[in-house]
């Protein structure tokens, strides 16, 4: 890690500066936010206006005492990079996070709901409901269109449709719907009291692959 290099940047959405670990929930409110976003380095030391090197006086004590602030308060667990950097007569604690496949990570002093950050620009914000869900997204590998709509069942799906437009490769049944995840079942984490936990529904991408179809064909007519 290149601290020369780093002193010469503004805080941004990747890097941050703490003078010290008097207050420690600033910096574990970053950690949290880089780790449910797009990684950063945190350094401890450093005056985060003036980028003034101020050092810090134990550097073992303090990075032994930050590994455990974020073993302890932050959950899922982390497992950032710790280093201590020499700059001149002092030195300063560098702490490397990387984008977490574990996300949403929160404080667990404020919650899974409350306590989830994220880092827009050069700041931590706090992440709503939707944001929330869309970091389990990521997490489980799932993009927007692979969402269950529960309103809907297969039934709502023009089986025609979509075997034309899948005719060109395969023969379309019925029961390949869920292969092809065309339909799939609803998550346990979203599902209504009043949906079947067996009952298949189809995602937004599984609704348009038909709807694509059916203008293919009012085209061609």
């Amino acid at each position: 890690m290149d601290l020369l290099d780093l002193l010469k940047r503004p805080e941004g959405k990747t890097l941050e500066f703490k003078h010290d670990l008097s207050s420690p929930d600033g910096a574990l409110k970053t950690i949290v936010a880089f780790a449910n976003t797009a990684g950063g380095t945190l350094l401890i030391g450093v005056e985060d206006r003036s980028r003034n090197v101020r050092g810090v006086a134990e550097p073992l004590d303090e990075e032994e005492r930050l590994a455990n602030l974020i073993s302890d308060r932050i959950s899922p667990r982390l497992m950032p990079e710790l280093e201590i950097l020499p700059w001149r007569q002092t030195q300063v604690l560098a702490l490397q996070v990387y984008p977490s496949p574990s996300r949403p990570h929160h404080l667990n002093r404020e919650g899974p709901t409350a306590g989830v950050y994220v880092r827009v620009g050069s700041t931590n914000r706090r992440a709503d409901a939707e944001l929330i869900e869309e970091l389990r997204r990521f997490s489980r590998g799932e993009g927007f269109d692979e969402q269950p709509m529960p309103g809907l069942s297969s039934e709502d799906l023009d089986f025609r449709a979509a075997s034309e437009s899948f005719a060109p490769f395969r023969v379309l049944r019925r029961r390949d719907l869920e292969t092809l995840r065309l339909v799939r079942d609803h998550p346990p984490s979203a599902r209504k009291v009043d949906a079947s936990p067996s009952r298949p529904f189809p995602p937004p991408g599984g609704l348009m692959e038909p709807i694509n179809a059916s203008l293919q064909r009012g085209c061609q007519s």
